[in-house]
């Protein structure tokens, strides 16, 4: 069985329909009060033969409005139209014919016709009229009916009023109609205008900021640069990149985060002139183009206003937020002539100057494009490394200072090229953190250690502990605890002998994330030491909620003790601190047997440096274990 379903019919459709029946009431009722008019006079002068047709007029429109209220509005309009033209053609026919008032009628129900009614309905009805007027032209004519013209009276008066009224009304419908009509369409105009200006500004501004995004940054670049060209000057392209803006988003959220970016935005607006140009790339990352402009003496004093003025604080909830800003500089036409190329170049530049120490900038030079050539290079060749496993492992052994005792070692990655040779650990995995080969160069590291470390211990040295480095990185942008567990099942060591080496750094981030990741690190019993200890923040708090195992001291502490009053009083520090905590210290670079006293004396416990042995390949550090 099929069961027919009305289709719904469109809000602006449905408005219209009402509209357009509301019209037709009103129409009606207009025409009512007409025919009721012209009644009365009639009525009262006794011409009896008008009052019948205007009656059934009357009559007709009750019936109009009755199919109306039923929803038949096709129906209505068409017996409105015709009863009306009926009764206004009788009385023409009744009265003074062509020369009667009654004839103005026409135009008024032409008119609604043209308001109201079908094509069809519309011609049909005009049609008629004119065979109407024909018929009584050609009866006056053939004198088959001759019509007279009465006297001029107050029914003629009436009934000229009465069609005047009527059109009036139909006339002020249709241009209320119009007029809204004409308004609607202007709306609707500006809104389709306002809507193309939000899609061009979308298409070349930045949503968070309102700054022009990389797209309008390089319109206004090759303006820049073809003014630069005619002219004679340079264009300077600043890649501007904050310095803490990570740690907000960790610690305050991206709320904050984003709100530090529009003070940022707005900052830089006041810190640079009218013709100059803030665009914002993405992230915490801007581009600042400075068109004619003389030498590079006068950007540097720009890139230091701005250095300087990201300096100031900013207040974000309440909180005066700190964040700074590395900028990496280019000019055009010196350092190249097209956009792309100098915004890599001048974003080279910028990681120069953030790796200089931050709140600091950098002019582009050709010494940074043979390091990009290196660096890459650099990088391809770690990429073979790692699939060739050209990698390899040392071990340092660490004491315990006050039995001699062998307790642990810590892992260290070594790389020997083919070609370059030994190439330095500070070298290659700075580049490695960048580009994100940490972190499968990091779970190979595990990997490995896990599974030597597991060797000694089925060989009989259970008590021993492998440390091993973690990066940053690898909580970023790897899964450290899925990695852990997987080097620990896969080796069979147990969780108790792996030590994890965490940076000050990465602790004081105090991300969910890493919080998460440290947490479940926990549970499968790993242990925690922060490496380098005393060279960052050393902050108590997250000593104590991490729950650290051990401290190490970093050798720049240990290698002057013996001469430096100062580095004595900072490691005896750092080992009271450790005690207060139950915390073990180990004491890194430590070279000479002096050296080895005096840590006795501070208190540290245990220690590693080249006084017992150099990191040293797994086979030769054996001969630790069997001492």
């Amino acid at each position: 069985m099929t069961v027919s379903r009305e289709q719904p019919i469109p809000p602006g459709l449905s408005a219209s329909r009402a509209l357009r029946d509301r019209r037709l009431v009103q129409a009606t009722w207009a025409a009512a009060a007409a025919i009721a008019a012209s009644s009365i006079p009639d009525f009262l002068s006794a011409q009896w033969r008008n009052l019948p047709p205007l009656f059934a007029g009357l009559a007709a429109l009750g019936a109009v409005l009755g199919l109306v209220r039923a929803g038949r509005r096709e129906a209505a309009v068409g017996l409105m139209l015709v009863s009306l033209m009926a009764m206004v053609g009788l009385l023409l026919w009744q009265n003074g014919g062509l020369r009667d008032s009654a004839l103005l009628a026409f135009p008024c129900l032409l008119v609604l016709a043209a308001m109201m009614a079908t094509r069809r309905l519309y011609f049909a009805l005009f049609a008629t009229m004119v065979v109407l007027i024909a018929v009584v032209l050609v009866a006056n004519l053939q004198g088959w009916h001759v019509n007279t013209l009465a006297p001029l009276s107050i029914n003629t008066f009436v009934d000229i009023v009465a069609v005047l009224f009527v059109t009036c009304v139909i006339a002020w419908l249709m241009a209320s109609d119009m007029h809204a009509a004409l308004d609607a369409v202007h709306a609707q105009n500006v809104q389709m205008a306002a809507a193309q200006e939000r899609m061009q500004m979308m298409a070349t501004h930045d949503a968070l900021t309102g700054l022009p995004n990389r797209s309008l940054a390089r319109d206004r670049f090759e303006q820049a640069a073809a003014a630069a060209r005619r002219g004679e000057h340079s264009v300077a392209m600043l890649y501007l990149d904050l310095d803490n803006f990570k740690n907000v988003n960790d610690t305050l959220g991206h709320g904050s985060g984003d709100a530090l970016l529009k003070q940022v935005s707005d900052r830089l607006a006041t810190l640079l002139r009218h013709a100059d140009t803030v665009a914002r790339l993405g992230g915490d990352e801007f581009l600042l183009l400075v068109p004619e402009v003389s030498d590079g003496a006068a950007v540097a004093e720009i890139a230091n206003k701005v250095v300087t003025g990201l300096m100031a604080p900013f207040d974000v909830i309440g909180m005066e937020i700190f964040s700074g800003c590395s900028l990496g500089i280019t000019m055009f036409p010196a350092d190249g002539d097209d956009f792309d190329s100098l915004l890599k170049k001048a974003d080279i530049a910028m990681y120069r100057a953030k790796e200089s120490g931050r709140n600091a900038f950098r002019f582009w030079d050709t010494e940074m494009n043979a390091s990009v050539v290196e660096h890459v290079e650099l990088l391809s060749a770690m990429r073979a490394a790692l699939a060739h496993r050209d990698f390899t492992l040392s071990y340092q052994p660490q004491f315990d200072l006050r039995t001699g005792r062998l307790i642990g070692a810590e892992a260290l990655i070594r790389w020997r090229h083919a070609e370059l040779g030994q190439i330095s650990p500070a070298r290659f995995i700075p580049l490695a953190e960048r580009s994100g080969l940490i972190v499968p160069i990091g779970d190979w590291v595990l990997q490995e250690a896990c599974t030597q470390a597991q060797r000694w211990r089925a060989a009989g040295w259970t008590d021993l502990t492998i440390s091993v480095n973690v990066s940053p990185v690898q909580f970023k942008r790897g899964s450290v605890e899925t990695s852990v567990a997987q080097a620990l099942a896969e080796s069979g060591l147990p969780s108790g002998n792996l030590e994890l080496e965490l940076t000050e750094s990465l602790l004081i981030q105090d991300s969910l994330s890493l919080i998460e990741s440290l947490a479940s690190l926990r549970r499968l019993g790993v242990r925690f030491a922060i490496d380098d200890f005393g060279t960052g923040y050393s902050n108590l708090a997250y000593l104590k909620r991490f729950e650290v195992e051990r401290l190490k001291i970093d050798q720049t502490f240990v290698r002057r003790l013996t001469d430096d009053v100062q580095d004595q009083a900072i490691v005896r520090a750092i080992v009271q601190m450790a005690a207060s905590l139950n915390l073990f210290t180990v004491a890194e670079g430590v070279e000479d047997g002096a050296t080895l006293a005096l840590l006795g004396d501070l208190g540290c416990q245990q220690g590693q440096g080249f006084h017992w042995s150099p990191a040293v390949p797994a086979a030769e550090f054996e001969k630790f274990l069997a001492a």
